[in-house]
């Protein structure tokens, strides 16, 4: 799971795929975290990527290097609520705090993912599968 951390810490934007009805949709996201040994994601309740994904937790990200290296993730997102999992997000990225808090009303939903599967390849036909 490491190697997983370690390729999005280096291309902090990837792209985060889910569906809508039969249609897929794909959208920029920057906030991971490791915790837990399990790598987590977040996203804001107001948003219809949060409204996808409870109706399908099916989802995949994607993102490359400039060195022509990727990763494809894939798994079933699992919902976590707890407190010391808001912590956990705001400590790991408190900008965060600026969007969702009391004032503006918005919520953070944070996920991880179960059944996960990471591919990372490069152009040279390296391929490297990782399970988590």
């Amino acid at each position: 799971m490491d190697k997983i951390i370690q390729f999005l810490a280096k291309n902090p934007t990837f792209y985060f795929a889910t569906v809508e009805g039969d249609k897929p949709r794909v959208r920029p996201f920057g906030f991971f975290m490791k915790y837990n040994d399990k790598i987590y994601f977040g996203m804001g309740k107001h948003k219809a990527s949060y409204r996808q994904v409870v109706a399908n937790p099916n989802v995949e990200i994607c993102t490359a290097s400039a060195q022509g290296q990727w990763i494809r993730i894939k798994g079933t997102a699992v919902f976590d609520e707890s407190e010391e999992t808001m912590a956990k997000a705001f400590e790991v990225l408190p900008r965060l705090k600026q969007t969702y808090n009391a004032e503006s009303g918005l919520t953070l939903a944070n996920f991880y993912l179960k059944d996960g599967e990471a591919e990372i390849a490069d152009m040279q036909g390296n391929f490297e599968k990782i399970r988590f």
